[in-house]
């Protein structure tokens, strides 16, 4: 059974840091894709980053890019997402996601086959 497990989420002021990590146990596949994706009230699922397990390639959106990280620890089967210079804008539900989407376009959420439960991150003025 696949399972994916998030933590770390949290409130903190405009300009602070916080770092989701993911644990992933029951997926095998080493052609997989893990990505994090947000959804704020109102909006749709988007993706914000996301990380091939072979190869350890990284994409992320635009409105990230230069402030989050995402990384893997492969021998604990983890992935995390280190943000800094957060923003009101970054407010949401944070999911991991585990899955193989189509080849270019890994920031969407077809193909992801697996989810985790989420992790609210708040970001204040």
């Amino acid at each position: 059974q696949v399972q994916l497990v998030e933590s770390g989420g949290g409130s903190v002021q405009a300009g602070g840091s916080l770092r989701l990590s993911c644990t992933i146990s029951g997926y095998t596949k080493r052609s997989a894709c893990m990505g994090w994706f947000r959804q704020a009230p109102g909006k749709e699922r988007e993706g914000v980053a996301t990380i091939y397990y072979r190869t350890g390639s990284t994409y992320y959106a635009d409105s990230v890019k230069g402030r989050f990280t995402i990384s893997q620890d492969n021998a604990k089967n983890a992935v995390y997402l280190q943000m800094n210079s957060l923003k009101p804008a970054d407010t949401a539900m944070y999911y991991c996601a585990a899955g193989l989407p189509r080849p270019g376009d890994s920031l969407s959420t077809p193909g992801y086959n697996y989810w985790g439960q989420g992790t609210q991150v708040t970001v204040s003025s």
